[in-house]
């Protein structure tokens, strides 16, 4: 049998983070997110906020058909495969707070969590939003923002239906919009600088979120930040590898960020192993 007629098995992942999914609104990739997850294979998915979009579902005409019923069928699948499953509800799907603490068979609802990797790094889990009141304009300017970036994601899906008739992959206009406003890339610096303080305030080693539909993997002055992105813009997510290893994956798989596993500690009067 030829290489290339063996089927190659998905890498198991020791802990897969997603946000910002926005089941039920209009600019939802389901689509593309119902064939990440049936491609996953992980030990524990951490549903970081914004699954459902319960604010799009209430004030106007939920999209809803096979593409989203193949999302809750594939998270099915894979806590039948043995998948543990933790939510950390954000601001677009609030009202599930109120089951924190809720334990079911193999899924948690959490307000917010720690994650320890592999390689003994904590990590704050939690969607975000607690952060806005360091980050948001407020007033007019917060609400010409969201009307405005409701017609970025229009005029986002339009020029990836284009780009799909000729045969290129995905591209985020709306990520390449906001990166050339001053005042966008300030907000999302107050984002960061919020997260990696709250982060550090709590003896943790990062944190791991969402919210803001910017995904990023990076770490300073010691402490990670890892954003697992979106799927409206970006169709990101972020995965832990059985060494600890982080890094951010793109709706194909390909990997966008890697960090690495930190290297284990040695203790007083240790001498490291030869090579």
């Amino acid at each position: 049998m030829s290489p290339a007629s063996i089927t190659q098995l998905p890498v198991r992942r020791r802990a897969v983070f997603v946000s910002d999914v926005h089941l039920g609104a209009k600019h939802c990739h389901a689509e593309e997110f119902a064939d990440f997850l049936q491609s996953l294979r992980c030990d524990r998915l951490y549903l970081v906020g914004d699954i459902v979009d319960l604010w799009w579902m209430a004030q106007r005409r939920a999209a809803w058909g096979s593409a989203q019923y193949r999302v809750v069928e594939a998270l099915h699948a894979l806590v039948r495969a043995g998948t543990e499953l933790i939510y950390v509800p954000g601001n677009h799907d609030r009202s599930i707070r109120r089951f924190c603490g809720l334990v079911l068979p193999r899924m948690q609802v959490r307000r917010r969590a720690i994650h320890l990797t592999a390689d003994g790094r904590r990590l704050l889990v939690t969607h975000g939003d607690d952060y806005d009141t360091v980050t948001q304009f407020g007033g007019m300017q917060e609400k010409f923002g969201d009307w405005l970036y409701e017609r970025i994601l229009t005029s986002n899906r339009l020029t990836n239906r284009v780009r799909r008739r000729f045969g290129l992959r995905y591209w985020s206009l709306a990520d390449f919009l906001k990166r050339q406003s001053g005042a966008a890339e300030r907000y999302i610096s107050r984002f960061v600088q919020a997260g990696l303080g709250d982060a550090s305030r709590r003896g943790l080693d990062g944190i791991v979120c969402g919210h803001i539909h910017r995904a990023a993997l990076f770490e300073r002055d010691g402490c990670v930040y890892a954003n697992d992105g979106d799927w409206v813009e970006s169709l990101t997510a972020l995965a832990e590898d059985p060494d600890g290893s982080l890094r951010l994956l793109a709706h194909t798989g390909e990997t966008l960020a890697l960090l690495p596993a930190r290297a284990p500690r040695l203790l007083p009067g240790a001498l490291p192993h030869a090579a």
